[in-house]
């Protein structure tokens, strides 16, 4: 399964941007104006920052991954460059989630085949930073589709989630819900306390690699039969 937005040429890509933005830009005056008439002026508040914060990934995403500061690993899997001996890791975006996931997949599809991403994304991930293993690189991220279960399986630890990144949850959280949605395949709203943030060393990755590996091709095996039903 392709990423439907960079397998299209650079102007198809600008294209869909513009008629992004364009329809963002109608959906805010609209709501503006009925609030102006309403005298409801909370409307324009809220639906200013809601909007931004639904469409940036359209735009950021593929702006950080053309400057290099962001790398995909997997349709569903990507990192930052390595910041003070961290790399932040991320099971893709809205952006993605659109763009890759197939409508007609089930929920119980869906879900095999974004952890088969993310496991192929750490696989990658580790060949990527596999030399600068020695120098211990911390690896973390936050999720809301892997449990923590499974992510001790592969060799991540489970730690409190950040006042910051809290905060940052709440302000996208309508982000984060329509995310959640297309990764269910029907409407739902995610709990954020049950968001979880994950972290281990590239050196414990490198020691779960033969297990992650057998994960993947175990999950890949189930996504491939059921696309084939």
């Amino acid at each position: 399964m392709e990423h439907r937005f960079y397998s299209k040429s650079k102007n198809k890509q600008n294209q869909i941007q513009l008629f992004i933005a364009l329809g963002a830009l109608t959906v805010i005056m609209i709501l503006c104006y009925l609030s102006w008439a309403t005298g409801i002026y909370l409307i324009g508040l809220f639906t200013f920052p809601m909007v931004l914060t639904i469409i940036a990934p359209f735009f950021d995403v593929p702006s950080l991954k053309e400057n290099g500061k962001l790398t995909y690993h997997s349709n569903l899997f990507l990192s930052e460059k390595p910041t003070s001996g961290v790399i932040k890791i991320h099971g893709g975006t809205l952006f993605d989630y659109v763009f890759v996931i197939d409508n007609n997949m089930s929920g119980r599809q869906r879900t095999n085949y974004i952890i088969h991403q993310y496991l192929e994304g750490i696989l990658d991930l580790i060949d990527r930073y596999d030399e600068f293993k020695e120098k211990d690189l911390k690896i973390r991220g936050t999720s809301y589709i892997i449990n923590e279960r499974t992510g001790r399986r592969i060799g991540f630890n489970t730690i409190e989630t950040d006042n910051i990144q809290k905060i940052i949850l709440i302000f996208n959280y309508f982000n984060v819900m329509l995310t959640y949605c297309i990764a269910k395949g029907t409407l739902s709203f995610p709990n954020l306390n049950q968001t979880r943030t994950f972290e281990t060393s590239l050196s414990r990755l490198v020691a779960h690699r033969e297990h992650i590996n057998d994960l993947n091709k175990k999950f890949k095996k189930i996504s491939t039969r059921s696309f084939m039903k």
